[in-house]
């Protein structure tokens, strides 16, 4: 038998894949109460041990903000980006 045959075959890897590292807006407004911080930038995440020094950030829509913050990452979901203006606060895109 050819070896193409009896070699078994996995799925599709696709090599331009970007992961990101979710952050939701609840846990910002957590971590706005706990440290009352209006700049969150990707320096302060890796300082609060949310994410490593090289990841890329992407901030999803999930809970609430109350305060205005600026929120800097990599990627943004519409609801957050919403969320965030709707809060009087800035989404800067990295």
């Amino acid at each position: 038998m050819p070896l193409q045959r009896r070699v078994p075959k996995f799925g599709f890897t696709n090599i331009n894949r970007i992961e990101y590292k979710a952050i939701n807006l609840d846990v910002l407004a957590s971590l706005v109460e706990s440290t009352s911080a209006t700049v969150l930038d990707a320096a302060y995440f890796v300082a609060n041990g949310l994410v490593s020094k090289n990841a890329k950030i992407k901030v999803l829509g999930r809970g609430e903000v109350t305060s205005a913050l600026e929120v800097h990452a990599h990627a943004f979901s519409k609801s957050a980006i919403e969320a965030i203006e709707k809060a009087g606060g800035k989404a800067v895109t990295l």
